[in-house]
Formats: C-alpha cells, structure tokens, sequence
C-alpha cells in the first residue's frame, strides 16, 4: 500500500536531481564562456596590446636617453657658466686694484701739486 507522501517525495526527488543537473550545466556554461573570454583577452592583447606596448618601451627608452643627454649638457653648461664667472669675478678684482693703484697715484700726485701751490700762494702772500 503506497502511502500519500511516497508520491510527493519522489517528485521532490526528481526536482533535486534536475535542479543538480541544471547548477552542473551552468557551471559547465560558466566554464565555456570564461574559456572563450579568456582566449578573446589573449588575442586582443598580443594583437593590439604588445605592439603598442614596444613602441610605448621604445618611446620611454627614447625619452631615457634624452633626458640622460640633457642632464649632461646641462651640467657642462653649468660648469662653463661658473668658470666664466669665476674668471670676471677675478678680472674685475684685478681692474679693481688696478683702478685703485692709479687713482692713489693721481690723488698723491694731485696733493703734491696743491701742496706746491699752496706753498707757492703762501710765500706770495708774505712778500
């Protein structure tokens, strides 16, 4: 004698397993797609991707190389730059002393004069 409930749980039964076959072939599907995604990424990229990205390298190795001849050039500049300096610097202590010689020079020379005149004027004005 079958019972009332023997009928519902077979059903139950039977609904499981197509709910466990159905979650297996959705995984499977997942699977599928992410396989196929995954291969459409790597394609995409060695054909689009890598290129750009060599000549990106190749632009910053560029740019390296640039930059590198540039930090050169401008120390070399900088060096010229202070030397030069150092030169006008030391030009102009030279003129310096040099101008300051002669005009000590005149100056004495100037004094002495007056001195004579002075000494001139004063003698005149006695006599």
């Amino acid at each position: 004698m079958p019972s009332d409930l023997t009928v519902p749980v077979w059903i139950i039964a039977l609904v499981s397993v197509f709910q466990a076959l159905l979650f297996i072939g959705i995984g499977v599907a997942g699977y599928l797609v992410y396989s196929r995604v995954m291969t459409l990424v790597t394609d995409l990229e060695a054909r689009q991707i890598a290129p750009i990205r060599e000549k990106v390298d190749a632009i910053l190795i560029d740019v390296k190389a640039i930059t590198a001849r540039v930090s050169q050039q401008t120390e070399r500049v900088d060096h010229a730059i202070t030397g030069t300096i150092d030169r006008v610097d030391d030009t102009a202590d030279r003129v310096r002393a040099g101008v300051h010689e002669k005009v000590n020079q005149v100056a004495g020379v100037v004094r002495g004069v007056r001195a004579v005149i002075m000494s001139v004027l004063h003698k005149e004005s006695h006599a």
